[in-house]
């Protein structure tokens, strides 16, 4: 997929600027008590998932411009997944979309082994109708009015569950479009009670060593009411079914201005803190790159979240989720792991121990200031040398873009025309 020496050869170029950086932090680290080779380890440690639909282009409700060398299939998109880890060493596993991702087991993991991949949570599809299906989602599926199109649901869950098994996931994730677009079009509680039923015959259907995330989204395509539009209903979902389901917190399923690290330290908290899907926003559900509009944000999420480590069976799942319109898909989702680690690293720099000097004391002003130092710290060295030590790129778009990966697809996959609306 990419040549090995191509990635050498980049990487020669920038090694002894990085060495000379990532010496000039150590020392400075040091003199704050942190070793930066320990750091430097977790974050070598850490990986988030790549969802198999990000490397497509995405859209818009109102268009979509499909780019050069879109994947054509499951087996194209894990290419274009193993080249995200390649070049980063940040990506280990990839989460599928069923039925979009659907096919034969063996191919898969064969494929998977082939590009270095493992599989993270599947993630079902009854947010919208399929060909060969019967009974239609457009008044909503797990909650339907009509039993048997929620068991048409149920059983597609239950499928993707099945197929997991026997590629090592260990997750299914949960996200429905239901809802309503009118005042009185339902009943709230009936509505509910339905999902809830639904969604207890899909737990029941879990093996026990696996996770059950369900996702809440405050609006879109239902936009008077969403069936889990909050983290609270979500929780009330997460109780209901049992131990073994859990959050997850999408960064852009919330509205404007909302705590969403708060949220955080509720669920986990309380230990419904299942995992995450990385992404960011400026109005709503943007699913732009994550880290490009409120780096902070993220940080203080993940401030949280370093701050739980000792949490016994705290074991939250990360994955990308994300729409790219206007960049190449590949090298947003390698831009947006990268961002994902930098708040990582950032969190693992906080002085926690002057930190809850300072909560303890009401001293508002350097709780804030303990904060703000380890964002402000630049820790690329960090990232990069972690990076060069397991043989990824030290700059992963350089060397995407002299490998020259995106032509060579370009040429083998056929172009794609039209301007449809959607997300891929």
């Amino acid at each position: 997929m990419i040549d090995t020496n191509a990635i050498e050869a980049a990487n020669e170029a920038a090694m002894k600027d990085l060495r000379a950086d990532y010496d000039a932090l150590g020392e400075h680290l040091d003199r704050r008590g942190i070793s930066i080779d320990a750091i430097k380890a977790k974050v070598a440690g850490y990986g988030v998932a790549v969802p198999s639909w990000g490397v497509g282009t995405g859209g818009t409700r109102f268009a979509r411009f499909p780019g050069a060398g879109e994947p054509r299939h499951i087996f194209d998109k894990l290419d274009d997944c193993g080249v995200i880890h390649r070049l980063t060493g940040a990506t280990p596993s990839v989460s599928l979309h069923i039925p979009w991702d659907n096919a034969a087991p063996g191919d898969l993991l064969a494929k998977g082994e082939e590009v270095g991949l493992t599989f993270d949570a599947m993630n079902s599809n009854t947010f919208q109708d399929q060909n060969d299906q019967a009974k239609s989602y457009k008044f909503g599926s797990l909650s339907h009015t009509d039993a048997a199109t929620r068991a048409q649901a149920v059983d597609h869950n239950l499928a993707c569950i099945e197929l997991g098994q026997k590629i090592g996931s260990k997750a299914l994730t949960i996200w429905v479009g239901d809802g309503s677009n009118f005042p009185g079009q339902s009943n709230f509680t009936r509505q509910f009670e339905r999902y809830l039923d639904s969604a207890r015959s899909i737990y029941s259907g879990l093996p026990d060593d696996w996770r059950l995330f369900t996702e809440h989204k405050m609006y879109e395509p239902a936009f008077y009411s969403t069936i889990v539009q909050d983290w609270g209903t979500n929780y009330l979902i997460a109780k209901e079914l049992g131990d073994r389901a859990f959050c997850l917190v999408d960064l852009g399923h919330h509205a404007p201005n909302v705590n969403i690290e708060m949220i955080v330290a509720r669920l986990i908290q309380f230990g419904k803190l299942g995992g995450f899907h990385f992404n960011d926003s400026k109005y709503g559900d943007d699913d732009l790159d994550t880290g490009s509009i409120d780096p902070y944000r993220l940080f203080l999420v993940f401030n949280e979240l370093v701050d739980a480590t000792d949490v016994a069976g705290f074991d939250p799942a990360h994955m990308l989720d994300q729409s790219h319109n206007v960049t190449d898909p590949i090298e947003s989702l390698m831009s947006s792991a990268m961002e994902v680690q930098r708040a990582y690293a950032q969190a693992l720099l906080v002085d926690r121990v002057a930190l809850v000097g300072y909560q303890d004391s009401n001293d508002a002003l350097m709780a804030s200031a303990t904060l703000k130092r380890a964002f402000r710290t630049d820790v690329e060295p960090i990232l990069a040398m972690a990076r060069l030590d397991k043989g990824a790129a030290i700059d992963p778009v350089v060397a995407y873009r002299q490998s020259g990966y995106r032509a060579k697809v370009a040429t083998l996959r056929p172009a794609v025309t039209g301007s449809g609306g959607g997300i891929v």
